[in-house]
């Protein structure tokens, strides 16, 4: 689908047709030339194809024409709805408001605020050139030393050393019309650092002490390496003076610790040691301290902060790097926990050192988190929370509400402080933060940083750089833009310096909010109705209570038919929608109970409050209402300004946005391709991978091959590819963007490697190793053999299978012969089969006669 801006005519081919068809029309109208043959009544515009060339650019003309108009008219809209009473009012409606100072300009019956309009509306209203007033922004550099090449050991006043440019500069603002300038930075070599050792001396780091006494030499020694201007301070806490923090029992005042441990007398804060670069003095100092002792758990270093940052004078901060180290193994009390000891006065963010004592701490409340950033942030102090391994969750979340300090882990005995403490500079001086003071209401300023290694920022990034070495040079682009003229002073000041350093730059501002014209006015003017009013800038600008281009009515006058009816809309019933009162045929809104409320607009149809809110604010706070529409500030959009445009957040591995499968709305990716989702629009739970996607390619592209060979140069130009000789010559990580290594079979059972990235601008290539990795051929040696002596023993186990078995059976056999062998009643010598040939009978009456 295609889209334009609402209400601009677009020529479609349509319109061509249809104005060609009026232009022809037009022409015959204004008498142009016409041939005399009675065969037509045609205008006489030469040969067809002359004649359509001329009918085209007649067209072009005209479309052009209609959009200049129509996007004259979009940009008067915000001109006209201010209904501007004088030029001041004008110019402050939209950078492109002009005024026309044109007596006689206005037609009958049209207001005052018709002078008011888009600069080609008026143009083409008939104002000339000259007497439109437009007056435009400007800037100048005031100050712009350059920056200061210091070698190193080269000893010059911190005050003449210049790490930023420009210095100084005057910006003349119109509302909505921003001024931009460029803000360079370089760290200098070896730039002076004052150290302040804040040390909390209660009695749970008395094996600190012993450490720290050493410290000052040694310490010396090794900041010599990074500056040859260090200084080094010391001071040491314990905590407030009154019950419940310690015992206010005579004995404890003297010696807060058991009878056999000898400790000072509790105090709050005490400057041991101002900045010095003697390392020895600090040793001596440091080593005559004792310990002291307190009854609860947490410290009141909250106390010791505010006094180191603000007493710059006692400490003897210079401007430079300012670094205050603070070393403790317990917690902090902050605002509120002074009540626990009846005091009630929150902390006035004053200095109170008397002797090198803090004398007010039984007076004034422990500092808030947020008042001790602030005055942090005013003296251009980074800090080091130099803390036990218990207490580096507490610090590491304090760390994330203080700008520019670090955290690191100390060691039971402070043993580790001096490696701890070059860590953490390096670290703080490496990182890059802008900031601004607080700006005039109406004003915004918003940053775009250009970082090493070409990183861009922008949004709440825009003013961050890290990484940054001695020697680098980083820049960052500012504009500020005003939104509209303040109520009082017509100049300002806005001050941008990076967090921790002591130089900045100064921005003046001078707002434009009345044109030049007005100061040549004629008070008490004839022309404005018998000295009702001033005469400047070819209208009338009415005295109080008087209204009417000529400031011919008075406020006190009655409404009648005919004035309200210059003060209703087309087609509504409404005098002034209901919103103010019809004057002398003028709107005069009505005043609400809220000053910042305001109703506008020729019949009092806008104002600046009914605007869609988001987070309970009008606009989200990130816009300014007016005609009941938002108008964003930049990197904001969105009815209620709510949407974010900053796409950091949406910015991909990469360097694609969404990764090129969604669009970033609202800082977040919204996936086009509903396969895909995650942060980023990474993540494609049905999708095939890289490498199974893309093999059928690469087959074709590479190596002739594959299913895709047919059809390879129509569906497979998607990529460039680079042939290489073996696997170790691919692209590893970090060589290439969003690399993916495959491995994928070809049509011929052969495995071929390649890789697969896709860059920051979103062209993919290819790496593909030169030959494919086919399986070697059968040895038929080794088979034939293993074929014959597995044929051999299969032979061989089946005779020794029958073997086995028959041996079994002719035992079984034998077994049962010897068995029927035992059990045999015949004589051995007689065969069992053999039957005699003699047969005996008996006679059974033998014998039977001799007996008788």
């Amino acid at each position: 689908m295609h889209s334009h801006t609402p209400g601009r005519r677009r020529c479609s081919p349509g319109d061509l047709s249809r104005e060609a068809t009026h232009a022809g029309y037009r022409g015959h109208n204004l008498g142009e030339s016409r041939r005399t043959s009675s065969s037509s009544d045609s205008p006489d515009w030469g040969s067809r194809p002359d004649r359509m060339a001329r009918i085209w650019l007649l067209v072009l003309g005209l479309c052009m024409y209609s959009l200049s108009y129509t996007s004259a008219q979009q940009g008067g809209t915000e001109c006209l709805k201010a209904n501007a009473k004088s030029c001041g009012e004008c110019i402050q409606a939209g950078p492109n408001c002009g005024w026309c100072t044109k007596v006689d300009f206005l037609q009958e019956g049209e207001p005052t605020s018709a002078r008011c309009d888009d600069l080609a509306a008026l143009k083409s209203k008939g104002c000339p050139e000259d007497s439109i007033q437009n007056p435009r922004g400007s800037k100048e550099k005031l100050k712009d030393n350059a920056i200061t090449n210091k070698a190193k050991g080269e000893r010059m006043d911190p005050a003449n050393i210049t790490q930023i440019r420009p210095q100084q500069l005057r910006f003349e603002l119109r509302s909505g019309e921003p001024q931009t300038f460029n803000l360079t930075f370089r760290r200098a070599e070896d730039y002076p650092i004052d150290l302040y050792y804040l040390m909390d001396l209660s009695y749970s780091m008395k094996d600190d002490l012993e450490n720290v006494k050493s410290l000052g030499t040694a310490l010396m020694t090794e900041m010599e390496k990074i500056t040859s201007d260090f200084r080094i301070g010391f001071g040491s806490f314990v905590e407030k003076t009154v019950m419940p923090y310690i015992s206010t029992t005579p004995a404890k005042l003297l010696n807060p610790c058991t009878t056999d441990q000898n400790c000072t007398s509790p105090f709050s804060f005490k400057n041991v040691l101002n900045l010095t670069s003697d390392g020895r003095l600090f040793n001596d100092l440091v080593g005559k301290q004792q310990i002291s002792g307190n009854l609860d758990s947490p410290e009141g270093g909250f106390d010791a902060i505010m006094q180191v940052a603000v007493c710059g004078e006692q400490i003897g901060w210079r401007n430079v790097t300012r670094l205050l180290v603070f070393s403790t193994d317990a917690g902090f009390h902050f605002a509120g926990d002074g009540k626990l000891g009846g005091i009630v006065l929150p902390n006035d963010g004053k200095c109170h050192m008397h002797d090198n004592m803090y004398t007010m701490s039984h007076y004034y409340d422990y500092p808030s988190i947020a008042h001790i950033v602030q005055k942090l942030s005013e003296n251009n102090i980074q800090t080091i929370f130099a803390v036990t391994e218990d207490f580096q969750p507490v610090y590491k979340e304090l760390k994330n509400l203080i700008p520019k300090s670090a955290v690191g882990t100390l060691s039971s005995n402070s043993s580790n402080v001096i490696q701890l403490i070059i860590d953490s500079y390096n670290s703080l001086s490496s990182e890059l933060i802008l900031e601004n003071s607080k700006l005039p209401e109406g004003v915004t300023i918003n940053y775009k940083s250009f970082c090493k290694n070409g990183v861009i920022g922008t949004g709440e990034n825009g003013r961050k750089c890290s990484n940054i070495s001695l020697g680098d040079q980083v820049q960052f682009e500012i504009s500020v833009t005003a939104h509209k003229c303040p109520k009082k002073d017509q100049t300002e000041s806005i001050k941008i310096k990076p967090l921790g350093f002591t130089e900045e730059v100064e921005i003046l501002l001078k707002f434009i909010c009345e044109c030049d014209c007005q100061q040549s006015g004629t008070p008490d003017s004839p022309d404005c109705h018998h000295g009702n009013g001033t005469f400047e800038c070819g209208a009338c600008r009415c005295n109080e209570g008087r209204i009417g281009k000529k400031c011919e009515c008075s406020t006190e006058q009655v409404s009648n038919e005919d004035m309200d009816a210059q003060c209703r809309k087309e087609n509504s019933s409404e005098i002034c929608s209901n919103n103010g009162d019809c004057i002398c045929g003028q709107c005069v809104c009505k005043k609400r109970d809220n000053p910042n409320e305001v109703y506008s607009g020729k019949f009092c149809d806008c104002d600046n409050f009914n605007c869609d809110r988001s987070n309970g604010q009008i606009c989200g706070g990130n816009g300014i209402c007016k005609c009941r529409v938002c108008e964003c500030f930049p990197n904001f959009s969105g009815s209620a300004c709510d949407c974010s445009e900053d796409k950091s957040t949406c910015m991909a591995s990469n360097g694609q946005l969404c990764n090129g499968r969604g669009v970033c709305e609202c800082g977040r990716c919204k996936c086009t391709d509903p396969k895909f989702q995650g942060q980023t629009c990474e993540m494609c739970q049905t999708c095939a991978g890289v490498c199974t996607e893309h093999k059928e390619c690469v087959q074709c592209r590479a190596f002739q091959k594959g299913d895709k060979q047919a059809v390879c140069n129509d569906e497979c130009f998607h990529f460039n590819y680079t042939m290489v000789d073996s696997r170790d010559k691919l692209p590893q990580p970090g060589q290439a963007d969003a690399l993916t290594h495959c491995k994928e079979k070809d049509a011929d059972d052969c495995w071929f490697y390649f890789t697969y990235s896709v860059n920051a601008n979103s062209e993919v290539h290819v790496h593909v190793v030169k030959d494919p990795e086919c399986p070697s051929g059968p040895d038929i040696i080794p088979i034939v053999a293993g074929v014959v002596a597995g044929i051999v023993l299969i032979g061989l186990a089946l005779l020794l299978i029958w073997k086995l078995l028959m041996i079994i059976h002719d035992r079984r056999e034998f077994a049962k012969f010897e068995k029927e062998k035992m059990n045999a009643k015949w004589d051995a010598q007689e065969n069992p089969i053999y039957k005699s040939p003699i047969n005996n009978f008996k006679n059974p009456n033998y014998g039977r006669k001799a007996a008788l």
